[in-house]
């Protein structure tokens, strides 16, 4: 039974990734806006949802939309929802402001008034002038755009991408939601070998594991909406218990995490292990100019080093370069490439197939894309 509006968040980019993912996990009617995906689902979905989606930023439930061009409006609006569906009299119940190109702009204000509204709202449904807030935590974020506020509830928490394996981290660590994107963008498949020759703290490389072996990203963490009166134990402890029975340990992998730091060669076999991947993943000391691969077909996905991670602008390039030879000595691969760098392929030396512009944390970087048309991505 579809019982609420969901909205799960993406970074700029990757609406249409966490829309595959969506379609993958058996749901329909999609709405793709900048930003986000909305689609209907009932409270297995949320925690469904939660527990597999790997590129999304955030799950919401999506609790009215409406006009606000004064606060008056945006009292009594907020004021008209049924609260008392979602929290209880003990509930904590923060509330985020956030207002792009509208009337309403002073964040303080949008986020006293709307307090004041629920408050308003459940001392009808309660009874009581005072609420201790010391029960659940039910975030709610009113996001104004145009005068179109929008009232949301946040079933996370924590952000998706805290999968909680990485347990040491490096510098300039790559988000695992955005790992996960770029190992899916790659169509990579179990049966080719994949390689990261910068993997840092291990992210691509284990989140490859991850996918390879149907392991939900979500199953190592807790989420707020885990505590919720309204979402019964039993149907978390049923969308865990299917996703631990649904884990694939037979297919064989053979991914390859290289980096010269040996630092970052120490945590990415810390991380794997947390993430249950260590039996799959062989992380190596090696330079990049010593990349090389007896494997007939293959699949690199990296973050190269850029920024504060090289000293400058033409050591990231003579790295690119240096990059591009070895890349070229792999026949019948696939490579995709993300990077800051606005001028990469120049230096790489080869132009890609196709380049798709992502925000790495808020770094505007671009996904190089480079295809291997004898096997079809």
């Amino acid at each position: 039974m579809s019982e609420y509006k969901l909205i799960a968040t993406a970074t700029f980019g990757l609406e249409s990734v966490v829309a595959k993912e969506l379609k993958k996990l058996g749901y329909e009617d999609l709405e793709i806006f900048n930003g986000g995906v909305e689609f209907s689902g009932g409270k297995e979905d949320i925690c469904k949802c939660n527990l597999w989606l790997r590129s999304s930023d955030r799950v919401f439930i999506k609790l009215s939309e409406f006009k606000a061009t004064s606060f008056e409006d945006l009292f009594q609006n907020i004021k008209s929802i049924e609260w008392n569906k979602y929290l209880g009299k003990n509930a904590c119940f923060p509330v985020y402001a956030k207002s792009v190109k509208s009337k309403l702009f002073s964040l303080s204000d949008i986020q006293s008034i709307s307090k004041k509204a629920i408050v308003e709202s459940m001392k009808k449904t309660y009874n009581v002038e005072w609420f201790e807030e010391d029960g659940y935590r039910f975030p709610i974020h009113v996001s104004i755009l145009k005068d179109k506020a929008t009232v949301l509830a946040d079933t996370s928490g924590e952000g998706l991408n805290r999968r909680g394996y990485r347990i040491e981290p490096v510098l300039a660590p790559l988000k695992e939601t955005m790992a996960a994107a770029l190992v899916l963008l790659s169509n990579w498949y179990p049966d080719k070998v994949l390689i990261d020759p910068f993997c840092g703290s291990g992210t691509i490389p284990i989140e490859a594991a991850m996918i390879a072996r149907n392991i939900a990203p979500g199953l190592n963490r807790k989420f707020v909406s885990e505590t919720w009166d309204f979402i019964p134990e039993s149907v978390w402890k049923s969308v865990r218990k299917e996703a631990y029975s649904s884990i694939d340990l037979n297919t064989p992998l053979n991914i390859q995490g290289y980096d010269i730091d040996k630092r970052a060669i120490k945590a990415a076999k810390v991380n794997s292990v947390e993430a249950g991947v260590e039996d799959c993943i062989h992380f190596q000391v090696r330079d990049v100019s010593d990349l090389s691969s007896s494997d007939k077909k293959g699949c690199v996905v990296t973050n190269p080093p850029y920024g504060e991670r090289l000293e400058t602008k033409e050591s990231s390039e003579r790295l690119y370069r240096i990059l591009g030879q070895r890349l070229m000595l792999l026949d019948n691969w696939s490579y995709f490439i993300i990077t800051a760098h606005e001028h990469f392929e120049s230096a790489f030396g080869i132009k890609s197939d196709k380049n798709r512009k992502l925000y790495n944390g808020r770094i505007k970087s671009y996904y190089y894309q480079y295809f291997n048309k004898n096997w079809g991505n």
